[in-house]
């Protein structure tokens, strides 16, 4: 019996490299505009060291449980599902777009991870405080990404906080750059020095990573 776990559970690691490498291709073309998507469409994905990051922090933590704040089409995701799938745990991750919706769910099907990640299609500040007011989500989850639009950081980092487990990190996205969102992060720096039950660090990898860890 452990024989075969171990044999999917490496199938599942090879698929998932697999297409992290395809998706890593298709990211970097649209990067340098070598290719034209629609702007709904693009992937606006975390870079790949980004996710090496999210890879080990997950690791260190142990984590079982993670949330996403920004699907997209799952990039950030499978770089999860390794760790979460040999914990047992479950990926909750939160998108609004349609169309990213189906194509994250058709990488997730490839990968073969879908019943370890939980889509809810929603706008993500709805989304976050009705967790937030369900007991069962309060101090549950290991490690929040958030990785969505800039002008809300500071709420969303406020009302994920409680569904933090103490000692669990958040991983902000996007500190460094682009610069137009520079005013954003300052702001939520700002905010982040009035917490007195937080230890945070700017990350020079990717586009820049805040990493924020819950103490009390």
């Amino acid at each position: 019996m452990s024989k075969k776990f171990v044999l999917m559970n490496n199938f599942n690691e090879n698929s998932i490299q697999k297409l992290l490498e395809k998706l890593e291709i298709q990211s970097n073309l649209e990067k340098t505009r070598q290719i034209n998507v629609p702007q709904d469409e693009r992937m606006l994905a975390i870079s790949k060291d980004t996710g090496q990051l999210i890879d080990l922090i997950l690791r260190l933590l142990n984590a079982k449980f993670v949330l996403e704040i920004g699907m997209s089409v799952g990039y950030s995701t499978l770089w999860s599902a390794n760790v979460i799938q040999k914990n047992l745990g479950m990926i909750t991750t939160i998108e609004n777009n349609p169309k990213k919706i189906v194509m994250a769910k058709n990488n997730f099907s490839i990968a073969g991870i879908e019943k370890s990640v939980e889509i809810i299609e929603n706008n993500a500040l709805d989304a976050i405080l009705s967790m937030k007011n369900n007991e069962s989500f309060l101090s549950h989850f290991d490690f929040i990404l958030i990785d969505a639009d800039k002008e809300n950081i500071i709420e969303y980092v406020e009302n994920v906080l409680p569904l933090l487990r103490i000692g669990g990190i958040i991983m902000v996205d996007n500190m460094l750059y682009p610069e137009k969102y520079s005013s954003d992060m300052n702001k939520l720096i700002s905010y982040l020095d009035t917490q007195k039950n937080l230890h945070f660090f700017t990350l020079g990898v990717g586009n820049g990573e805040e990493i924020i860890l819950k103490i009390s």
